[in-house]
């Protein structure tokens, strides 16, 4: 995990250009840390964090009835990356992996990654789709559509009735032992983590260069609203850090540098932001769509 943040750390900086991460290196209260590494003002990267945390401990209770935990004692480790780009026809995005053992000897994987456009580009929705598809083949061929619909469900705003972006994949609680075991479930971990990084900087370097003005700037702070709504509201990691005590700062790195929430807007019919909420909807068969060519990687 601590090599996966380094590797990452270095692939954003090199496709940044000009931003470098800050490392702040912290000790939990009960057991262990982590170091969270956070980006600003880079060229590409409005604010980028990159957070390894691995700790350890007693949860309160009532963290343990929520994670249905008999026993209260824990050991997690793992990494969380969120990235909010300047442009706003660079998507925001999102990864996790993560490891958790409780105290009474059960293990789990965990994790995911997602893609919050400000304006949906079809070919690009497909082709992200498409290359967390091919991941997930190589280990088990139900991994992709079972994750899939798990994100939809997961990445979604009941109160918006919309969801955060245009999915990917999210799963957790893949124990060891009944889904399969420790080394087999790992590598699959560490794929997905591996994944992000090529991906996500092949969207930056398309991206980048195409023109944008104040109307758009305006809707991407409209977006990164309900990107923080999700965050606070419906967050599982952001939850479980609060509960356990974790580092605040570390825990809500995951909020965009600037947002705003207007009175009921509502884009004009036939706009380019209408046209982005329609895509906003669970159960887009992206790997199945052909009406654009998909992007290839450089």
């Amino acid at each position: 995990m601590r090599d996966f943040q380094d590797r990452l750390c270095q692939q954003l900086e090199q496709a940044d250009g000009t931003g470098k991460f800050l490392t702040d290196a912290w000790q939990h209260h009960q057991s262990g840390g982590g170091r969270t590494r956070v980006l600003t003002e880079g060229t590409v990267l409005e604010k980028a964090g990159v957070a390894f945390s691995a700790v350890a401990g007693e949860m309160s209770a009532q963290a343990a009835q929520l994670l249905h935990m008999p026993n209260p004692a824990f050991f997690a480790t793992g990494v969380s990356v969120v990235l909010h780009p300047r442009s706003p026809r660079v998507p925001i995005a999102h990864m996790n992996v993560r490891y958790f053992e409780a105290g009474d000897g059960q293990a789990w994987f965990g994790g995911g990654l997602d893609l919050t456009p400000i304006y949906v580009d079809e070919a690009q929705a497909r082709w992200f789709h498409e290359q967390i598809q091919a991941v997930c083949q190589r280990h088990d061929v139900a991994y992709y559509p079972r994750f899939k619909q798990w994100a939809d469900d997961y990445f979604f705003l009941p109160h918006r009735q919309e969801t955060r972006g245009v999915g990917g994949i999210f799963f957790d609680r893949l124990t060891v032992g009944k889904d399969g075991s420790a080394e087999a479930l790992f590598a699959f971990v560490q794929d997905v983590g591996n994944l992000f990084g090529p991906t996500y900087t092949e969207l930056m370097r398309r991206n980048q260069p195409l023109p944008f003005g104040e109307a758009e700037k305006q809707w991407q702070l409209v977006r990164r609203a309900r990107y923080a709504e999700f965050n606070l509201a419906f967050d599982r990691g952001t939850r479980f850090g609060l509960e356990t005590g974790g580092r605040t700062e570390s825990i809500l790195m995951s909020m965009p540098p600037r947002a705003e929430w207007h009175y009921n807007r509502v884009p004009a019919p036939g706009s380019p932001e209408a046209a982005t909420l329609a895509w906003l909807r669970k159960g887009v068969d992206w790997v199945s769509t052909t009406t654009a060519t998909s992007p290839t990687l450089a």
